[in-house]
């Protein structure tokens, strides 16, 4: 086993000090991130990403345990997404890769499933934010919530999401949660 997946402490090692400061409110936990892959590579189709990556840890998290899987990561900060693939690189995860743009902007087509731990809060809430370099509004939060759910809704059935600390209402009603692991706010859906 690649002694930066053993633990969180381990896996933030890699990161920047402002990065591993974030890490507790922003990056995905690896347990969380194992469990939430696992339920987005049990369906068919192998192309996962995962909105607003941030650091990349959920993919490469993701991508270690499920190599036969495909995870991409879109963040709209580019110094994230440059921490992100240092970190690839340190831990030889190929199978996973990172985009520098906005989720909106992203042919869905060629994605299965979909990954969320609640990027569009930072919209709403500004507790431990990751930076001030990027707008923030209600009406963002409001676009990126619409965006999120139509994209939801053209997706055909089996479509598989895993959320984290994001409110239901986030996704339409024909989603429904397979699994709800109470204590870390991880809901696993599918659509029906």
């Amino acid at each position: 086993m690649n002694k930066y997946f053993s633990n969180d402490a381990a896996f933030d090692s890699l990161y920047s000090l402002r990065a591993q400061q974030l890490s507790s409110i922003h990056w995905t936990p690896i347990e969380i991130a194992k469990k939430a892959a696992f339920h987005l590579c049990g369906g068919p189709g192998n192309n996962i990403l995962d909105i607003g990556s941030g650091t990349g840890k959920f993919c490469l998290v993701a991508g270690y345990y499920f190599p036969d899987f495909h995870f991409t990561g879109v963040e709209q900060r580019k110094l994230l997404v440059d921490e992100a693939i240092i970190t690839q690189n340190a831990t030889e995860v190929l199978n996973v890769n990172f985009i520098h743009g906005n989720f909106t902007e992203l042919n869905m087509d060629q994605y299965d499933h979909f990954y969320l731990y609640n990027s569009f809060s930072e919209n709403l809430f500004h507790y431990k934010p990751i930076d001030n370099l990027i707008s923030t509004s209600v009406e963002i939060y409001d676009e990126y919530r619409n965006h999120f759910y139509e994209l939801l809704e053209s997706k055909p059935p089996g479509t598989r999401v895993a959320t984290f600390h994001c409110p239901d209402d986030y996704l339409p009603g024909d989603y429904k949660i397979e699994k709800f692991i109470p204590g870390d706010s991880l809901k696993l859906w599918i659509k029906h």
